[in-house]
């Protein structure tokens, strides 16, 4: 018999946030055949956890939180320290608070699978089926652009003569 799951491949580069709709592949409520009893979803290949980015200043604002159980065991890190120490764990984190909260869920993180750069295991490269676009444009950086087009650029604004910087 077929597997009727398939492999999805999404680059992760400068971005965290947008990323719900790309994480609804391992809900299979795109296939025609879904039931909630049914285990019919996609996996996911998620590339390049190391280079994520956040908005503003949430690498030392973000707080990740949590306890063993036992007293004094409550825990609290920082992003910036969580993903020195695993460029893993925030992404996991985020898309395990989006999946829905119910037993399916650790079955759904079965099927996701990350890896911090692009290295990625042989036997997962040849089973991909299709890349997933980036949910947003990453623009480039000022040093990427070269300098024609640079001065391609148009200019919105001239200085006058007398003008001292």
């Amino acid at each position: 018999m077929e597997s009727l799951a398939s492999l999805n491949l999404i680059r992760l580069e400068n971005q965290l946030q947008k990323l719900q709709n790309q994480f609804r592949k391992l809900i299979p409520l795109h296939k025609p055949i879904y039931h909630q009893l049914s285990d019919c979803g996609d996996h996911v290949v998620i590339m390049n956890t190391r280079h994520i980015a956040f908005s503003g200043n949430k690498w030392e604002q973000k707080v990740y939180s949590s306890h063993t159980g036992y007293p004094g065991g409550f825990k609290q890190v920082t992003a910036a320290q969580l993903h020195q120490k695993d460029p893993v764990a925030i992404v996991k984190l985020a898309i395990y608070g989006m999946l829905p909260k119910n037993l399916h869920r650790r079955t759904l993180m079965q099927r996701l699978h990350l890896f911090p750069d692009e290295d990625i295991p042989e036997d997962i490269r040849k089973n991909l089926v299709e890349e997933l676009p980036q949910p947003r444009k990453v623009p480039k950086r000022l040093d990427e652009y070269t300098q024609e087009e640079i001065e391609a650029f148009p200019r919105l604004w001239s200085p006058p003569e007398d003008y001292r910087l």
